[in-house]
């Protein structure tokens, strides 16, 4: 059976370790990774689009100069996208994201499994916490820098908003804001930072004391040595 120390200290790092996998799900859940707003210049007229949406889905509407708005529209992000470019790296942020699930998955089973039991001297053991908390922040990093390399230099935004109108034109400027739901993701980061320091801070622990009980025999008394 582990000691009272470490299931403790891997308990705590479990009880994160499930918070990271929470969040997670919040993010893939939500639709508020980016509010984006499109400015569009036809013949006669200009119109504003105001989108939110997140890596599936999201709402639009229009408003136009005379302060008409057109009701909410909802879309689903996938059928939309028309550029390979841009619905390849929005694929490649999704795979990214469930990946990220699922090595926080891996990384709350790992530390329960050591706050239980003894696994040290195994993969179960802390180098498996490191890996799988270290590959899940990792991935929500890169996720995270893919992300607005869509936006501003694929113009994933742009391009959303044409889905509100097919009439549409000259595309004269936009601003976005990154929602709740994109920030969230540095939460999950810091979730896995912490449950890394625990576990270090555990076996650093473990270390010193194993290193203090096999000290050199020449450390030891004479009188000691010669019996």
């Amino acid at each position: 059976m582990p000691s009272r120390q470490k299931t403790g200290m891997f308990a705590s790092a479990f009880l994160i370790c499930v918070c990271s996998f929470v969040v997670i799900c919040v993010v893939l859940a939500t639709q508020h990774w980016m509010n984006s707003r499109i400015r569009f210049s036809g013949t006669n007229s200009s119109v504003t689009v105001s989108l939110t949406y997140g890596l599936f889905g999201g709402t639009c509407e229009q408003l136009f100069e005379a302060g008409l708005q057109v009701s909410e529209e909802n879309f689903q992000v996938a059928e939309h996208l028309t550029s390979t470019t841009v619905k390849s790296m929005n694929f490649a942020i999704v795979v990214l994201m469930v990946l990220s699930l699922l090595s926080s998955l891996l990384s709350c089973g790992f530390t329960c499994t050591n706050a239980v039991s003894n696994p040290y001297q195994t993969f179960l053991g802390h180098i498996g916490v490191y890996t799988w908390n270290a590959s899940c922040g990792i991935l929500i990093l890169i996720a995270m820098i893919l992300f607005p390399v869509n936006i501003e230099v694929n113009s994933l935004s742009v391009e959303l908003a044409r889905v509100c109108s097919s009439s549409l034109q000259t595309h004269t400027n936009s601003t976005h804001t990154y929602g709740y739901s994109y920030w969230l993701m540095l939460l999950i980061i810091f979730l896995n930072m912490g449950s890394i320091i625990i576990v270090y801070f555990y076996d650093h622990a473990r270390y010193s004391k194993k290193k203090e009980q096999e000290r050199p025999i020449e450390n030891a008394p004479k009188d000691v040595i010669l019996f």
